[in-house]
């Protein structure tokens, strides 16, 4: 045997010599250090392209009694290049042996190889004595070991309890972004699919689910029993999914002969049928949109009790957070409907945007997650007309421009090379912004042309990997379908001319268009000056926490510019013209002079319009006068835009608040609730500030101008899913001020249900304002928490949660914290709401920002740093504060976590939202005064 010094020797002249080659083609960084004290012969982040995973031969063997999990892979590889290493990825993994075959199964050494480890790379590598020759295939066999992962990443455990109390242990897996390394080794990186055999081992007493149907089943021995699931198709490892549990299940199938099962655990699952007619109508709708069928045999969905983010779109198994699959008509709202429906069809829409065509890399993760989202909106609306839920789209314009008129905003497609800079990608850019713009590329295109190019993009890519500006060549090219027989792109500039995008009656360069959303962070405001027939257009980037006499305010403008294809109505005709601006002034001449313009037809671009001159009041009138010369979506449009650009210094908010007086004649769910909505966010900023006579003017305001509405509601679940979620809102904002009638029903509908011990069903869209009352009292709180610890019903339990949060009792909101931390009560997973859910509340706002800074480190290790709840607790606790004084709190905390607050957007997202709350209340505090003293008399 070889000994250690030898062997130490050995390896530093071959890595130095590897490196050596390696620096002919790239300038190399300072070389690493392994965990064992050698040189580690790879020093970038991404793997080398030079081994590539062709088949996984995986066997996993999760142990829910000693909670570890023991396996096996076998990697087929292609080597490109002349090479004695193996990098790739492995994370908290025991290697055990590692060895290297040739194509003929013959081993390439005698011995065990050498696996070096650098932990902050997350890779491993392994060296073979004999060069592994380009051009021929390998087979790396590693065997591994560890333990089943706390929190929410890799291969983790969950557990719930059944209805008699005993606990149940489960394993699952969640693998994006940066996972699958912590179950397998593996090529962790999107570019680098493969097709996966997988075998799992189980106990009898639990069934075992992968990506595809299980061959066969082996009996072993031990009372163990091994499925060996198909062979996949090509895909990214963190697609690759596997459960271990207890589970039942119910299923269907599509009229193409797709099996569809949904899971959940076997109290729950009466809350599955939903989302099984439901999966069935999308899958169909899918499979005839992109005009490709779904390429697996089944298609699996499972409610997971512990699941952090909302759901994730393996293929062939996509797994959910128990309120995003399950229903529950007793207790599921009309917005929890929704909710599961537009989740569902969000992960469906993946198994082709994502996982048939997948991105290149992180960077351009907006094609996976800007899509899904979109997809979500247009297959529900298409198969569930009923949920109106074109309407949520407006909500999703409304979330994107909030978060992209601040400077802390990223352009769609950036840089990210860590796991923590990729976990930041998952955001409102990714999935909000993405699917503006490809809805207002949607509309520019026409319906037809964006179809056609989308399934073109999808058959072109087909089992492999795109880039940002592959997705508009495709578009922008007019092949037919006969044009991929041969699997070739036709697509070349000398069509330009011919291709069929046009807009305003000219064609235009797709790709120019579209960069200018994609590569550069912001939203435009386009500045209309209205005169007679003629139209002045500029555009400025929006931006909120800068005024034009900042120093800042030249640079933070300079060299950005879109090119906006702006639509218009006017006072003479309803038909929408359309006009491309591409310089930073332009104009436009009407055919015949007109009162009004009003541009952004329904909404559909994605740009702020401010009118300057008369044209705010002119649309003012035009709303008192004659609302319905607009279509709801072009009301709800002017009032986000008007508030928007109060905000942002342009407009003076008397005349904003002027423009919402029309409301008392709306009847319209969606510009009401948006009017609505501002009001309530002004009256929560001057609550949590305690500016007294601004708030009881406010809410007098508010109760008295929408009587008629809050009157008109009944305490039920009758009617549209627009009207319900109306009533939700209203009800739960009448009671918050403490409207009497709204406060002595809700009382007396808590004492009903309290009486009964439950068993008397409250309407589910009005069940959290009761509970919402009746959390104010000790004895309510007392009894909703004892409710929520033994309710089956997780939609029950979100909205019995959230009540349990606005108590304005300091004490039980520090215990409802501390039982978030702990785990057991609450589960880990529902702690960062519960923590910008208490924070949003005034008595909570200091309670949970003191929570968070105390219990900083503990939050880091169970939810991981750039993670979507590290990103909700940091924004959500510091969104309410409005002072000087609050500012340089929250700065003073973020200098004192540097190391770790400088990695994240976050945190400069949560200082410039408090920035804008106090150059808010600057400019527009006594105004508000003033305006209200007016308008109550």
């Amino acid at each position: 045997m070889m000994s250690p010094s030898t062997l130490a020797l050995l390896l530093t002249l071959v890595i130095k010599a590897s490196l050596a080659v390696e620096a002919k083609d790239t300038v190399r960084e300072k070389a690493h250090v392994a965990l064992n004290g050698l040189p580690f012969p790879w020093s970038k982040l991404r793997l080398p392209n030079y081994v590539i995973p062709i088949h996984y031969h995986m066997l996993i063997h999760p142990n829910l009694t000693t909670l570890r999990f023991n396996g096996s892979v076998r990697i087929e590889i292609d080597v490109k290049n002349d090479t004695n290493w193996i990098v790739l990825h492995s994370k908290n993994l025991t290697i055990k042996t590692a060895t290297i075959l040739d194509e003929s199964e013959a081993y390439q050494s005698e011995k065990l190889l050498p696996v070096l480890e650098y932990l902050p790379h997350e890779q491993i590598a392994v060296f073979s004595p004999k060069i592994l020759i380009a051009g021929e295939k390998y087979f790396l066999h590693l065997e591994f070991a560890a333990p089943l992962a706390d929190g929410f990443y890799g291969l983790y455990k969950s557990s719930y309890k059944t209805k008699t109390g005993e606990t149940r242990i489960l394993t699952s897996t969640h693998f994006e972004p940066t996972f699958a390394r912590m179950a397998f080794p593996c090529f962790d990186e999107p570019n680098f699919k493969a097709n996966y055999s997988v075998r799992i081992r189980r106990n009898q007493e639990h069934i075992a689910l992968s990506n595809m149907p299980i061959e066969q089943t082996v009996a072993l021995e031990g009372g163990l029993f091994e499925d060996h699931f198909e062979t996949s198709v090509r895909m990214s490892t963190y697609l690759v999914a596997f459960v271990v549990c207890e589970f039942k299940s119910v299923s269907g199938r599509t009229s193409s002969g797709i099996d569809v099962s949904v899971y959940a655990i076997p109290d729950k699952w009466d809350q599955t049928q939903y989302a099984l007619q439901a999966a069935i109508k999308l899958l169909e709708f899918y499979e005839n949109y992109f005009n490709i069928l779904y390429p697996l045999p089944k298609q699996d969905l499972i409610a997971i009790p512990d699941f952090q983010s909302g759901a994730m779109e393996n293929w062939g198994l996509t797994t959910y957070r128990e309120t995003s699959l399950l229903y529950d008509p007793e207790t599921s709202s009309a917005s929890d409907k929704l909710w599961v429906t537009l989740v569902i069809a969000h992960e469906l829409a993946h198994q082709w945007f994502g996982n048939l065509v997948t991105m290149e890399w992180w960077n351009d993760i907006w094609l996976n997650e800007g899509f899904a989202r979109y997809m979500e909106i247009v297959s529900v609306e298409a198969t569930f007309p009923e949920m109106k839920v074109e309407e949520h789209l407006l909500d999703t314009f409304f979330v994107a421009t909030g978060r992209d008129s601040l400077n802390s905003s990223r352009p769609i497609s950036c840089e990210a090379e860590n796991p923590t800079q990729i976990k930041e990608m998952f955001d409102t850019v990714s999935y909000e912004k993405g699917a503006c713009i490809l809805h207002m590329l949607r509309h520019f295109l026409t319906e037809d042309v964006f179809q056609s190019g989308i399934v073109r993009y999808l058959k072109r890519f087909s089992y492999k990997n795109a880039r940002n500006e592959n997705l508009w060549e495709t578009l922008a090219n007019t092949c037919s379908a006969d044009d991929f027989t041969s699997g070739e792109f036709c697509y070349s500039r000398d069509q330009a001319p011919k291709n069929a995008y046009r807009f305003a009656g000219e064609h235009w360069d797709l790709k120019s268009i579209m960069n200018t959303w994609t590569l550069q962070k912001g939203i435009p405001v386009v500045i209309v000056s209205h005169q007679g027939s003629m139209l002045k257009l500029r555009q400025e980037r929006f931006i909120k926490t800068a005024r034009p006499s900042d120093p800042s305010w030249q640079s933070l403008q300079h060299g950005y510019l879109w090119h906006v294809p702006l639509t218009y109505i006017t006072s003479n005709s309803k038909n929408v013209n359309r006009h491309l601006l591409q310089t930073k002034s332009d104009t436009i001449e009407l055919a015949q002079e007109a009162s009004w313009v009003k541009f952004n037809s329904d909404m559909n671009g994605y740009y702020i319009v401010h009118y300057e001159g008369d044209g705010w009041d002119t649309l003012i009138r035009l709303l008192k006068e004659n609302h319905t010369a607009l279509s709801y979506k072009d009301r709800a449009n002017l009032i986000h835009n008007a508030f928007q650009l109060v905000s942002a210094g342009y407009l003076s908010l008397d005349k904003a608040l002027d423009l919402t007086t029309y409301l008392k004649d709306e009847t319209h769910n969606v510009p009401l609730l948006q009017g609505l909505g501002y009001l309530e966010s002004f009256y929560k900023l001057v609550e949590h500030r305690n500016i007294s006579d601004v708030m009881q003017n406010l809410k007098a305001y508010i109760l008295q101008y929408f009587k008629a509405v809050i009157a008109k509601q009944t305490w039920s679940d009758e009617g549209s899913i627009s009207d319900r979620k109306l009533r939700s809102h209203i009800l739960s904002l009448a009671c918050d001020l403490r409207f009497p009638p709204c406060v002595e029903k809700a009382n007396h509908l808590f004492n009903d249900w309290m009486t009964s011990n439950g068993k008397i069903s409250l309407p589910s869209d009005v069940a959290e304002t009761v509970y919402s009352v009746g959390a104010q009292r000790h004895d309510g709180w007392g009894y909703l928490l004892d409710k929520y610890s033994h309710s089956l019903s997780e939609a029950e339990k979100d909205k019995i949660l959230d009540a349990l949060s606005s108590s304005k009792d300091s004490d039980k909101l520090s215990r409802l914290l501390e039982l978030g931390m702990e785990g057991v009560v609450i589960r880990m997973q529902d702690l960062s709401k519960l923590i910008y859910t208490v924070a949003s509340h005034p008595t909570g706002r200091f309670l949970a920002w003191d929570f968070v800074k105390r219990n900083w480190n503990a939050l880091v290790e169970k939810f991981q740093l750039g993670s979507f709840c590290i990103r909700n607790i940091i924004i959500g606790t510091a969104a309410q504060f409005s002072s000087k004084e609050e500012l340089r709190e929250v700065k003073a905390f973020f200098d004192s976590i540097r190391e770790q607050s400088s990695q994240l957007r976050a945190t400069q997202v949560a200082l410039e939202n408090v920035q804008k709350n106090i150059m808010w209340l600057e400019k527009n505090l006594e105004s508000l005064r003033t305006w209200l003293q007016n308008h109550n008399q």
